[in-house]
């Protein structure tokens, strides 16, 4: 558990103590996995267009009037299908990434409105007005906002 959830004491109960956990860990997914996703793309695309570019220099200018001669150059070098299945892979990856990101993403958002909406229901009495220290703190460390339901 994290060092001010830890320290808050008797301000907030366990259990919003271990639903702040598990929207910390969530966040962090969603961020980790965003990372990939950026680095992923930003790789697919350099990768991709050197391929091309390289395809160009090597096939079309070399080859450039007849279609059958730029097609069987292309299929006669096997380096030219591996690398074309490589670029392929890299954005089929991407895809897969893209798509866990938008599941972790649903998943963080869900939980961030359910504490939102229930945060009466959290911190009651005396406890309502420590709440604000915990909101500060998940908005300064982790840049979660807790205080409006809006992205």
């Amino acid at each position: 558990m994290e060092q001010f959830l830890v320290e808050l004491g008797d301000h907030t109960d366990q259990t919003t103590k271990q639903m702040l956990q598990n929207l910390i860990d969530k966040r962090l997914k969603y961020n980790r996995y965003k990372n990939i996703h950026f680095l992923l793309l930003t790789t697919a695309f350099v990768f991709g267009f050197f391929v091309f570019f390289f395809f160009y220099k090597t096939t079309v200018e070399t080859n450039g009037s007849n279609m059958f001669d730029m097609f069987s150059f292309f299929v006669r070098k096997n380096h030219f299908l591996t690398l074309f299945f490589i670029v392929f892979t890299l954005f089929g990856s991407v895809k897969v990434i893209f798509d866990k990101k938008e599941k972790s993403k649903k998943e963080y958002h869900a939980l961030r409105c359910e504490i939102i909406e229930k945060s009466k229901d959290l911190w009651k009495g005396d406890k309502w007005n420590q709440r604000h220290r915990v909101f500060e703190q998940m908005k300064k460390n982790y840049d979660i906002n807790l205080y409006h339901q809006s992205k």
